[in-house]
């Protein structure tokens, strides 16, 4: 949930985000802003699920013995090391292979560590606790600071500054003084230095373990084959069946106290792995490194008793809520711990955190989106955070990154206040994932395990709620519209710019299609899609060169033209990038350039050969030539020809419409529903909610209108943007007065008439009435 580069996540209120005008997009300085320095580090090492990824079958050019899979290139050097280490420690080497992919899919990551201090393929930890616990505190200090001078400004005899986390841009309700909330220090423990360990066991020094990946590989299969030993297995037996003690061992950092959580994280890790000894994997590395793991599916594991692998210790394992229902996946082994709902002001019910008892979907609010965030702080500071009513902010979810361990903190049915924009909030899930978007001070990837349970749990949660596995409503905080102008620099941009989107949707078993193998063509739609890997490594101000999920957008389509919006290569600037997996109209063409309708404007990103975007649909072009500006509705018309005809100009036929091409499948991905001005309109109006007209409120008397107001931005005619969904919906406004709901007219839906689209405007989505468009397909 970060907000800015230097200071991110939790500030006054709710992570607020936001739609930019075409001239704002930078997020500045908007009162105080509090982000917990920890390195997001508990436990060992990062772990990760089954990626579909299959290998050849069984015995099918690479065994399972110190032969590795032959081939004498430079790019199977990383498979003859794998053989190498098993062969010398007595660890299947399929038991190594799938552990390591479990732990980085095979990455060494340039020995730069994790967010949760992982290092190299094997995911081994260390974390100087001391430091980061003096960071902690140095920042803790400059918040206090921060939030003091802010007060100031804002006028004397306040006593504390005033928040409101619903995001519904109304007056501020979080009004009691408070202390900072004290932050857990981060515990140590042989879990945070598997490192340091598996370096005494081979007698090498920590740092060539970072950096070495041959190294890496030896100290982690001889700590692997220590914790085999100590389970009672002899360390040279070959049947891989019968690591799996070891295996939720190493999973757990090497902890063996019985914890709260009965030692599930470790047990979730060994199913995955061997879950992908038994599937099989092959993959090429940002490096060039061809390694493959031949399929097992007939592989009979031994696995222990419960209790037996029940590893996680008191001081890491997540509290638990007695008798509280936990909507998850059931082999993720998720726990409750409840976000606070309390008051902030014992005098005033208004006055309350961090979220509103519902009754979604049932009460009218369906669930359209998960946002994806993360915590910019370690899991124990989320939790502590999340607990405090005064910080008005809270996920629903929360995904651990050393382990993958998930808490649920708010049920599915009530409205957790973590998208900063009440119109999302009230219609989403919000997950948040340990971990920084971009901390200054070290290189960064997310864990292998964390994608793993947050894709599992996505995929449960979407499955549940008829939520579409896209980008346009799997969608990062970063993706969310601020409710008012006024929010605009104060959103936040995370999960940041190294969330490996494209394996996220692998994932979640949507990958992004491939598209046409024609270039993009004026009336066509494109899928943001550069690869996640050394050939798309645009710079980013702070950090070395490493992949990233976006394209830059210029003025022009040369590559010294300026970025649009006077945009910079922060990573926090999001108003002149374009992210994998969004989707756009294409506005034109030239060589290997491709514009897009983005922004109110058109946008250009380079796209040699496709690579950095899929053409999602062909358009029938008539032979005249294109004009970029459309004098009307009929050159739309006549430009997608039979393929997109232009539907009536009536909302109510709009909506009947919609829904048939819900039906025959024509709204899916590639053949979104695409809007433009209606005829005769110079612009329409964007807005960052999609509240109901004033006359809806005239049944609840108590109930005060909130203003339909839109922000700067505007969409001129001849601009076309792709709807999130085919048909238009309701405004509409939760009210939520009092703590106990015993205010007069309390926690009532408002429901109006008047229908709007979310479309994809630029960075973020956005919102525009059905009244104002038109839509072509």
């Amino acid at each position: 949930m970060p907000k800015r580069l230097a200071a991110a996540p939790r500030s006054t209120g709710a992570s607020l985000t936001s739609l930019t005008s075409s001239t704002a997009g930078r997020p500045v300085a908007r009162g105080a802003t509090r982000r917990l320095r920890w390195s997001a580090v508990l436990l060992a090492l990062a772990t990760a699920g089954v990626t579909g990824l299959a290998g050849p079958a069984e015995g099918a050019g690479v065994d399972d013995g110190a032969g590795g899979g032959g081939g004498a290139g430079a790019s199977r050097v990383l498979q003859r090391q794998f053989a190498a280490a098993a062969q010398e420690f007595g660890v299947p080497q399929s038991v190594l292979l799938a552990l390591a992919y479990q732990e980085s899919r095979w990455e060494s990551h340039r020995g730069q560590p994790s967010t949760t201090g992982n290092y190299g393929v094997l995911g081994l930890t260390e974390v100087d606790v001391a430091a980061e616990n003096a960071a902690a505190e140095k920042a803790a200090a400059e918040t206090a600071a921060a939030e003091s001078a802010a007060e100031t400004a804002a006028g004397a005899g306040r006593a504390a500054m005033e928040r409101d986390g619903r995001g519904d841009g109304g007056p501020a309700r979080s009004k009691a003084l408070r202390a900072a909330p004290v932050r857990p220090r981060l515990a140590d423990s042989a879990g945070l230095h598997t490192l340091t360990a598996a370096a005494e066991l081979i007698h090498r020094p920590a740092a060539q373990l970072r950096a070495d990946t041959a190294q890496n590989l030896r100290g982690g299969a001889a700590l692997l084959a220590q914790y085999q030993r100590a389970a009672g297995e002899p360390a040279e037996v070959a049947d891989p069946g019968r690591w799996y003690a070891a295996v939720a061992r190493f999973g757990e950092g090497g902890a063996t106290a019985v914890g709260q959580d009965g030692g599930a994280a470790g047990r979730v890790f060994a199913d995955r792995v061997f879950a992908t000894v038994r599937a099989g994997a092959t993959r090429t590395t940002a490096e060039g490194q061809q390694v493959t793991l031949p399929a097992r599916p007939n592989l009979v594991v031994a696995k222990p008793p419960a209790d037996s692998t029940a590893t996680a210790t008191a001081a890491t394992a997540p509290r638990r809520a007695a008798a509280q229902a936990v909507e998850c996946p059931s082999g993720l082994g998720c726990d409750f711990t409840p976000a606070a709902y309390a008051l902030t002001d014992p005098n005033d019910p208004t006055s309350y955190g961090n979220y509103n008892p519902a009754n979604r979907p049932d009460d009218g609010q369906a669930i359209r989106y998960i946002v994806i965030h993360d915590t910019e702080s370690d899991y124990a500071g989320a939790i502590a955070s999340f607990q405090d009513p005064h910080d008005q902010a809270t996920a629903h979810y929360l995904v651990r990154a050393s382990d993958g361990h998930v808490t649920q903190l708010v049920h599915t049915k009530d409205i957790a206040w973590h998208a900063g924009n009440k119109t999302i909030n009230m219609h989403s899930v919000g997950i948040e994932h340990e971990g920084f978007a971009l901390p200054t001070d070290r290189p960064t990837w997310y864990s292998e395990q964390l994608y793993q349970s947050s894709a599992e749990l996505v995929r449960y949660l979407a499955g549940r709620f008829g939520v579409p596995l896209d980008r346009q409503h799997i969608i990062g905080h970063d993706d969310v519209p601020g409710p008012t102008q006024a929010d605009i620099a104060g959103m936040h941009w995370d999960p940041g710019t190294f969330w490996d989107w494209s394996h996220y949707l692998e994932l979640l078993g949507a990958p992004i299609k491939p598209g046409t193998d024609a270039p993009p063509q004026v009336g066509d739609t494109v899928t943001i899609a550069p690869a996640f890997d050394q050939t798309n490594q645009p710079p980013v101000s702070g950090v070395a060169a490493r992949p990233e999920n976006f394209v830059y957008l210029r003025t022009g389509p040369k590559a010294d033209a300026p970025l649009i919006n006077n945009g910079g290569t922060r990573a926090d600037d999001w108003s002149d990038k374009a992210v994998t997996g969004t989707e756009y109209a294409v506005a034109d063409e030239q060589g290997d350039w491709t514009a897009i309708w983005y922004d109110g404007q058109k946008c250009w990103f380079a796209n040699p050969g496709g690579h950095s975007a899929r053409t999602n649909r062909r358009a029938a072009v008539s032979s005249s030539p294109y004009a970029s500006d459309f004098d009307d509705l009929a050159d739309w018309a006549n430009l997608f020809g039979s393929t997109a005809p232009v539907v009536s100009a009536d909302p109510a036929a709009q909506d009947a419409q919609g829904a048939s091409a819900e039906q025959d499948g024509s709204a899916g991905s590639g053949g979104r529903t695409l809007l433009t001005p209606r005829p005769g309109l110079a612009s329409i109006p964007v807005y960052g909610r999609a509240y109901p007209e004033a006359a809806a409120y005239a049944p609840f008397p108590a109930i005060k209108a909130p203003a339909v107001v839109a922000v700067r931005a505007t969409i001129a005619a001849g601009q076309a943007y792709l709807a999130v969904e085919s048909t238009p919906q309701p405004g509409q406004f939760f009210y939520d007065e009092n703590i106990n709901g015993d205010a007069p007219n309390d926690r009532t839906l408002v429901v109006g008439k008047e229908t709007y689209y979310p479309i994809r405007f630029n960075h973020r989505l956005a919102f525009v009435k059905a009244a104002d468009v038109q839509v072509v397909r």
